[in-house]
């Protein structure tokens, strides 16, 4: 694969087994931080991560998961859990950020979470022959072919440059904007745009519902008249929400004359008196 190359008999490590082994011999990291407002101004968090680069980009990737909006999609009686920006696009652009970007130039890759996009710069220029509207169209060109080769060993990436249509299809599935590259002379600036898609945001609290109030308790009464038995505990689990959360919502339901408890707690049931 090239990480191993034999001279005079010998098997010597490469440059991309210093990498791959987070050796001190060739030292990278990913820099991680969130910023305040549209600028990198106002610092709230950062990190920067070291040693294998696959352990990077995993930390990296969970590093902004952290830090962008969880919401949720409601689909009959079930919610799911949607983040703003689709995960897959968020790890293939931080492995192609390691894959492609110059080993010569010095400095690290920066993954920055600003309030109105998630942005990641890539040290170093475009390969010769490539051109951010080749990427666009889907043309590959390696630059480092050793640690492309390893990773492709290791299914984080292919080499048939649909990466870039692939991540812009899943953005606009998710109701974003396409990627918006910046640069290529001197470094490599890759944006995605936050907040236009669609989901109901739970502030990454499952608890937190405000703006899909009324969905829930219609969920959660289409759950009671399809079996009025369930527990506050089996209702919880089955619109993805804590028992307190359920607990809260019937006792409002209640109070609006719309369900009443029948029996005892453990050996009753619900029954829904009036729609919503």
């Amino acid at each position: 694969m090239g990480v191993l190359q034999e001279r005079e008999g010998e098997m010597i490590p490469t440059n991309a087994y210093a990498i791959l082994t987070g050796n001190d011999a060739l030292p990278v990291a990913i820099q991680c931080g969130v910023f305040k407002g549209e600028t990198k101004a106002i610092f709230v968090d950062r990190r920067e991560f070291d040693g294998k680069v696959q352990e990077q980009i995993e930390e990296a990737f969970q590093f902004v998961l952290r830090n962008i909006h969880l919401g949720a999609r409601f689909q009959g009686i079930y919610r799911q859990d949607v983040y703003e920006i689709p995960p897959d696009a968020i790890r293939e652009l931080i492995i192609n950020a390691v894959v492609h970007r110059s080993y010569l130039d010095h400095g690290n890759i920066q993954v920055a979470v600003y309030d109105n996009r998630l942005e990641i710069t890539s040290p170093g220029k475009l390969p010769m022959g490539q051109t951010i509207e080749r990427m666009i169209e889907g043309y590959s060109r390696i630059r480092n072919e050793a640690l492309a080769n390893a990773f492709s060993y290791m299914n984080l990436i292919e080499h048939w440059g649909s990466g870039i249509p692939r991540i812009n299809q899943q953005l606009r599935d998710a109701g974003l904007c396409e990627l918006e590259f910046i640069g290529g002379d001197t470094d490599l600036r890759i944006n995605i745009y936050r907040g236009q898609n669609e989901v109901n945001d739970l502030n990454n609290d499952p608890d937190d519902l405000n703006s899909s109030k009324d969905d829930l308790e219609t969920s959660l009464l289409v759950a009671i008249e399809t079996n009025p038995e369930l527990t506050q505990k089996a209702l919880g689990e089955k619109l993805g929400v804590s028992t307190a959360t359920v607990k809260r919502m019937l006792a409002k339901l209640q109070e609006e004359g719309i369900v009443q408890r029948k029996g005892s707690n453990r050996k009753g049931k619900w029954i829904v008196m009036k729609k919503k």
